[in-house]
């Protein structure tokens, strides 16, 4: 059988397809072998997969907001930008408030050590990553000038990110609440200027992957400070995540937030230190919107 040139380019070109779509099958039971391996915790996911809850005030406002926010994750080993949307809706004149978080796309680029630290399939993804539907509900509990104010959060993230073969996004569903309280410690007598202490604390719960403890429980508590200037809010608190386990699952940050409000807008910079089983340090930028 004689074979010209043509056809013996078709067939190379068809033995080199087989081999990668092998290849690309082999990769992918390997990495699903490889499944059981990855650490359901904060210090072995991407900076958004176990998100850290707001520190609210202890209430809440009585208008619509929307906001959209592009963030700065870094370590060594990682540096992920994303773009991040979260809408609020009052209700009952801020009784209560629905909230809805939702990061929009995601863009990674982790080194080959924190791919093999994680036990991920891979360094980044082209088409980048999507995160997981965040819904809360707020109940307001007391408002009081005279004692403080207490507020009430119940929060389901759902399974809905992508990309849990590189270690980005849990495919699990996690919850929490937490009962957020604030107090004014100084309101000066034209009310342009006020102080006030504010916290949390609370209980954090997700799904892992361990056949033995399907969960990992967590304390959650923050505590800080604010302070308001005419058209600036600077807020700064300390938050973290303390689980069972101990096995990167006691994220700590130092969290600084400065809002600048101009009629119905606000422009808003924050920054974030991490610490303990929070490798990630993030820088923000965010326009929010009030209806």
């Amino acid at each position: 059988m004689i074979f010209n040139r043509k056809t013996i380019c078709l067939l190379f070109i068809i033995l080199a397809a087989s081999t990668t779509i092998n290849k690309g099958f082999a990769e992918g039971d390997d990495w699903r072998e490889n499944m059981k391996y990855l650490q359901y915790s904060p210090r072995y996911f991407g900076p958004n997969a176990f998100p850290m809850p707001e520190l609210r005030k202890g209430f809440l406002g009585t208008r619509r907001e929307a906001e959209l926010r592009g963030e700065y994750h870094e370590f060594e080993g990682d540096r992920t930008k994303d773009i991040y949307a979260r809408l609020f809706v009052p209700v009952a004149e801020g009784c209560a408030g629905l909230e809805i978080n939702y990061v929009i796309y995601e863009y990674y680029n982790m080194t080959r050590e924190t791919v093999e630290e994680r036990h991920a399939a891979g360094r980044s993804w082209d088409n980048g990553a999507h995160g997981d539907v965040i819904i809360s509900s707020f109940y307001q509990l007391l408002r009081s000038e005279k004692w403080t104010d207490i507020l009430l959060e119940a929060t389901l993230k759902t399974a809905s990110g992508n990309r849990l073969a590189d270690a980005r996004y849990t495919d699990a569903a996690t919850y929490w609440f937490n009962v957020n309280i604030g107090r004014n410690l100084y309101k000066s007598p034209d009310n342009k200027f006020h102080l006030r202490i504010q916290g949390f604390a609370g209980f954090y719960c997700w799904m892992t992957n361990d056949i033995i403890h399907r969960q990992n429980d967590a304390i959650l508590y923050s505590a800080g400070i604010c302070g308001t200037y005419r058209n600036f809010i600077l807020d700064a608190d300390i938050a973290g995540i303390y689980g069972y386990k101990n096995n990167g699952d006691r994220p700590l940050q130092l969290r600084v937030k400065l809002n600048y409000e101009y009629r119905n807008n606000i422009l808003s910079f924050r920054y974030k230190r991490g610490m303990k089983d929070a490798l990630y340090d993030a820088f923000s930028l965010a326009y929010i919107r009030r209806f």
